[in-house]
């Protein structure tokens, strides 16, 4: 676990870039019902997703570190309030980097 949290360390540190993996189905359809009962509450779904495909993806710390919270923003994005998903609305199966794949299986039986 100290090898993870140094790698999670590292990438928020040096803003690495990830392709986009894809959002799983379920997190998708949760968002999309989210936009019509809240909307204009943070950034459309579908905005989230292109940005994504374009700008590909980075793994981000909450404010306060040590809430633990960690999200998925868009490369460009430093907007945590509007952007972000977490990491398990992520596709397991769109991810090539290991350690990455064992954030979002952290993340799926983990609720933070």
């Amino acid at each position: 676990m100290v090898e993870f949290a140094a790698w999670i360390l590292e990438v928020t540190k040096n803003q690495e870039r990830f392709p986009f993996a894809g959002i799983d189905p379920q997190s998708y359809a949760k968002a999309k019902a989210e936009e019509e009962e809240f909307p204009g509450f943070a950034t459309p779904i579908d905005t989230l997703i292109a940005r994504f495909r374009a700008e590909g993806m980075k793994v981000v710390l909450s404010p306060d570190a040590a809430s633990g919270n960690i999200y998925i923003l868009p490369a460009g994005s430093d907007d945590i309030e509007n952007d972000s998903l977490i990491p398990r609305h992520l596709l397991e199966s769109g991810i090539m980097d290991g350690h990455l794949k064992v954030l979002v299986r952290i993340s799926k039986n983990r609720k933070w």
